[in-house]
């Protein structure tokens, strides 16, 4: 439409046209689900592994061009006395991604104070879900006594990255090589690593995966009786029908493939909600089996 994102009401504060958080409950837990904005990709990033056919089929089912947006998102939950940052978006790493890098001035439109925060779970070190950390002036904002959770596999794995089995352009992985670089050197003493799985707070779970990068892990949140699961990278926008498809990003996609498959197949057994990093805003959703694969169901939004 082409539109200006920003109204011109002159109503106070960040008046936003469309909106870029979302805000819902997990029994006793508070989640919010806020948007840096779109990257863009190329379908063949997308699904290295398809054949260009197939590939092209289901990207003209969804008018979408080779080159397709995805979403961005990351999460604030709050538990307990806990308020949790999940990933920080891109900030500006890439600064060649012009619509997005939006994620610290959502976070303060939307009354997250960056000195409340008591801990920041990383999903992995990719520099889509570090960079908002890196921007200047966030890590002085942050209390000293931060706590910062990744597993131990993704931490040492980015002490000296392997590239080898991605497929991404050369200068994507400098890139992100140098963002999760200067994140370690910034932030590793605040670290603290798990091996399989660490809870957080009060219902909520970090719990390592693999696949897309070897310390990969995905969020579980528990309340009551309500469930809801953050899979960050492990599904992407065409991983319901093609949980086959490589994509480009991932460090072990014969391993990308066998984690979403699960994810999946558990997901739509147990009927629990999920959030996705690159699913359409605000990501939440539901799967649903169909045939041998999957259909992605987006839940209503709540008023």
């Amino acid at each position: 439409m082409g539109q200006d994102n920003t109204s011109h009401s002159g109503g106070p504060g960040y008046d936003e046209l469309v909106p870029s958080r979302y805000a819902l409950r997990v029994g006793e837990i508070d989640v919010m689900v806020v948007s840096d904005g779109i990257i863009s990709i190329s379908a063949e990033a997308m699904a290295t592994n398809a054949d260009p056919a197939v590939r092209s089929a289901w990207l003209h089912e969804r008018l979408q061009p080779e080159v397709m947006d995805w979403a961005l998102n990351e999460v604030v939950v709050r538990s307990g006395d806990r308020t949790i940052l999940i990933d920080s978006g891109l900030g500006l790493e890439a600064p060649s991604f012009p619509k997005t890098g939006r994620w610290s001035s959502r976070l303060e439109a939307a009354g997250i104070d960056l000195a409340d925060v008591t801990d920041v779970v990383l999903t992995h070190m990719h520099f889509d879900h570090v960079g908002g950390l890196l921007v200047d002036g966030v890590q002085d904002q942050l209390r000293p006594d931060v706590r910062i959770h990744a597993s131990a596999a993704e931490a040492e794995f980015w002490q000296a990255p392997d590239f080898s089995r991605t497929a991404m352009p050369g200068a994507m992985t400098d890139m992100i090589r140098s963002a999760a670089k200067r994140f370690l050197a910034q932030y590793g003493s605040k670290l603290q690593t798990f091996e399989t799985d660490a809870e957080v707070a009060p219902g909520v779970v970090v719990t390592r995966t693999g696949g897309h990068t070897p310390g990969h892990s995905v969020v579980r949140l528990a309340s009551g009786g309500d469930r809801l699961t953050f899979v960050g990278d492990a599904v992407l926008p065409h991983s319901f029908e093609h949980q086959e498809w490589h994509n480009g990003f991932e460090h072990d996609p014969e391993e990308a493939v066998r984690v979403r498959t699960r994810l999946l197949r558990d997901l739509a057994a147990s009927g629990e909600p999920l959030l996705g990093t690159h699913l359409p805003f605000p990501s939440i959703c539901r799967v649903a089996a169909v045939g041998n694969g999957y259909r992605w169901v987006p839940a209503l939004w709540n008023y």
